[in-house]
């Protein structure tokens, strides 16, 4: 059978809803459709073990913000949407205490430097405390990968954090999805961490409050899709069946992915979004004018 790669919990339900047919009911699962600044949110919520095995992913919760109505040089739409972000995300974060950012990634491969960019505009305060006591502080690291540091993310992220000793840690990364129309359009975030690279099945050490020891809350948005699912998908369309997908794929497209085109400019776009998402969430004090200022 296909396998069908996805990071969102969202997809991950509906893939679920598909293949089980409507008179099946999931269980220890609760979706609802919600609105931040406008934009719409899909929350969806595992609460047991039995909607951990149907979804494949840790119980917790997982909000889908769709900004595809977000268009680049609208700076209303800019604020509507960084304002969303962190909407979304301040009910995650303790209520006080210091907190380390993490952007994943390879700043070298654009589909996946969303997370190093992230720390672009990102406000360090940490290191501000006497001067700026009213800012929440904040440490900021960008964790290369395995293949160019012989480092697991999971140990950097772990290394510092014992350190730094935050209240909490924010992953950021760049995810895969399984919808083309899902790619730079989308931002999950979720209190459940992360297992780097689970999305294009290049599964690392998980980020949580298991090997962390701090509550993980992680940030994302999908920038590659599955280049056999938008193969099964074309066939579908065309009349191949279900059925007859894998047999006709043949397993081409296998390890190959997807990603939009202009994906520079894309990736410089969202970075700077949920990297003012970000800020807003960390300092509430602070307005988008004070951040542009700040950061300039």
């Amino acid at each position: 059978m296909l396998t069908v790669r996805t990071d969102l919990a969202l997809e991950s339900q509906k893939l679920w809803e598909e293949r089980a047919g409507e008179t099946t009911r999931l269980e220890g699962v609760r979706a609802r459709e919600e609105t931040a600044e406008g934009f719409p949110v899909t929350r969806v919520e595992i609460l047991d073990q039995r909607g951990e095995k149907a979804l494949g992913k840790p119980r917790g919760v997982y909000l889908t913000l769709d900004i595809a109505a977000w268009r680049r040089g609208d700076p209303a739409s800019f604020a509507r949407a960084a304002g969303a972000v962190a909407q979304l995300l301040s009910p995650l974060l303790p209520e006080e205490g210091a907190v380390l950012v993490a952007g994943l990634g390879n700043a070298a491969m654009t589909p996946d430097a969303l997370g190093p960019r992230v720390l672009d505009h990102l406000l360090i305060t940490r290191h501000l405390g006497e001067v700026l006591p009213a800012l929440r502080p904040v440490a900021a690291l960008g964790a290369g990968v395995l293949g160019t540091t012989g480092l697991e993310v999971a140990e950097w992220v772990r290394g510092v954090s014992e350190h730094v000793q935050p209240a909490a840690v924010v992953v950021v990364d760049a995810l895969a999805a399984r919808e083309l129309g899902r790619l730079c359009s989308t931002v999950q975030l979720s209190d459940t961490g992360l297992i780097p690279g689970s999305g294009v099945g290049n599964h690392r050490m998980a980020l949580n409050r298991e090997t962390l020891g701090v509550p993980v809350l992680s940030v994302g948005v999908p920038t590659v899709v599955d280049a056999e699912t938008v193969a099964r998908d074309i066939l579908a369309e065309a009349g191949g069946g279900e059925e007859r997908e894998p047999a006709a794929l043949g397993g081409r497209g296998r390890r190959l992915f997807v990603t939009p085109d202009s994906i520079d400019e894309k990736i410089r776009d969202l970075a700077k979004l949920l990297g003012y998402g970000l800020n807003l969430a960390l300092q509430p004090a602070l307005a988008l004018e004070d951040l542009e200022a700040l950061l300039a």
